[in-house]
């Protein structure tokens, strides 16, 4: 499916995104080996999640959707069931990686699959630490410039009661660090994993929300082996912080927007894009209204005029999700802005870094990369033309951003990929921006 993008004077108007994809399959992981049930109301429906539901099926657990709220029959940690058949983990990437914590401490053996780019994603960094902890791993091999590396599918032979690590992860990523986590549940003594730069926290809020104490001492962090998992009964997944985020960057790059992100997450950890932003000139205003578990509240924002920053490598891992956005805001902002250290755009479900540029610089916009892992891009007014997304949710969504700040019509090849995330993306988009600005091709 390809998308017409027209430009647009001004976004207006109050949003409510879908449930945080990210804390849904994790919450999906866990009310699995819980005791008892676990109602998740709201929650995302997204592709991602989908297949976290799908997996935790294949391991013998009941689980089912009754109007809005899934509900989760939970099997306790010695209850799920060895599979019959690969665990398909479409193209998400974070199923994968926590399910592969979570099946390496499991008595038997199971294979995960993916979709053509997740068994292109390099799989050793998660491998490796479970390894360690006495699961054996198998996967298909790397080429002759890495054959250490391994890649999709993965066979795991779990172990119980896997070795206790204290792990320094050399790359700063939320997904490694929850499946060492995953896997510190069924170890002998404390796990360790100690960050070089914070990640987004959401496992560890989750597992304390499921009765795991969790240790938190500067930059370690650590579970128990042991502990039992108990439903926290009901649980309201917050809204998705990142999918609200292409709105927010819209309606701050055009003078004259005036728009609202109500009952989203405001996690600390996932807030690095709004810091930046208004490091940049948006005004923005966030309004918490519920700690609790997970924070949530609102945020507001006001077109106007942005100016150039520059992002550290230390930045990067808080806003891994958000370059792509980054760099089309960069595109409206007086200067030239750099981003250092992003070289991790490398890794997602394309490349991304590729995939933006090249689309960028169709629109017109003055990018260039310096090095492998830094990006400079100029302040330049943007064209409308035929961009691809390459199959990439985010990067679909970020350049139809840039199509709304475009002069002329923007046509985006392949943005049926959006259903990964945001299925209603476009919709949402066409009703903040008004008719006509959105057009559906087949």
């Amino acid at each position: 499916m390809d998308v017409l993008v027209h430009p647009v004077a001004h976004l207006r108007g109050s949003i409510r995104v879908p449930p945080d994809k990210s804390i849904t399959q994790r919450a999906v992981l866990l009310a699995a080996c819980a005791h008892q049930t676990t109602q998740l109301a709201p929650w995302s429906s997204a592709q991602d999640c989908q297949r976290a539901c799908e997996l935790i099926r294949t391991l013998g657990v009941q689980i089912e959707q009754q109007g809005e709220v899934l509900v989760i029959q939970g099997r306790g940690a010695d209850g799920l069931t060895p599979p019959t058949a690969p665990l398909w983990c479409g193209e998400s990437a974070t199923t994968l990686r926590l399910a592969s914590g979570l099946l390496a401490g499991q008595p038997f053996a199971a294979t995960l699959s993916g979709g053509p780019s997740l068994s292109r994603r390099p799989m050793r960094r998660i491998t490796e630490p479970l390894t360690r902890m006495g699961a054996r791993i198998q996967g298909a091999h790397g080429d002759a410039s890495d054959p250490e590396e391994l890649y999709p599918p993965l066979r795991i032979h779990g172990r119980r009661p896997l070795q206790a690590l204290t792990y320094t992860l050399p790359v700063a990523s939320a997904q490694v660090k929850s499946a060492i986590l995953l896997a510190g549940l069924f170890a002998e003594g404390p796990t360790t994993v100690i960050e070089s730069v914070p990640t987004r926290d959401h496992t560890e809020r989750l597992l304390e929300r499921f009765g795991v104490p969790v240790l938190r001492r500067g930059s370690a962090v650590t579970v128990n082996g042991g502990t039992p998992l108990k439903s926290p009964g009901r649980l309201a997944i917050p809204g998705d912080l990142s999918s609200a985020a292409f709105f927010l960057t819209a309606a701050a790059c055009r003078p004259g927007s005036r728009l609202e992100a109500a009952e989203i997450g405001l996690n600390p950890t996932r807030m690095r894009l709004l810091d930046v932003l208004q490091r940049m000139g948006a005004r923005l205003t966030r309004h918490l209204v519920e700690e609790v578990w997970e924070p949530r509240g609102s945020v507001q924002v006001e077109g106007g005029v942005l100016r150039a920053t520059r992002v550290t490598p230390e930045e990067v891992p808080a806003l891994i999700d958000e370059l792509p956005l980054l760099m089309v805001a960069a595109c409206c902002a007086q200067g030239v802005t750099v981003l250092q250290g992003i070289g991790e755009l490398r890794k997602k479900e394309t490349d991304r870094l590729h995939s933006m540029m090249e689309g960028l610089s169709r629109l017109g916009a003055s990018i260039t990369l310096s090095g492998a892992e830094e990006l400079h891009i100029a302040g330049s007014r943007l064209t409308g033309a035929r961009v691809e997304s390459h199959g990439d949710h985010r990067t679909a969504m970020a350049l139809a951003v840039a199509g709304l700040l475009a002069e002329g019509t923007t046509r985006i090849a392949g943005a049926e990929c959006v259903a990964k995330s945001y299925p209603d993306f476009f919709d949402v988009l066409a009703r903040l921006a008004g008719s006509g600005v959105i057009e559906h091709l087949p």
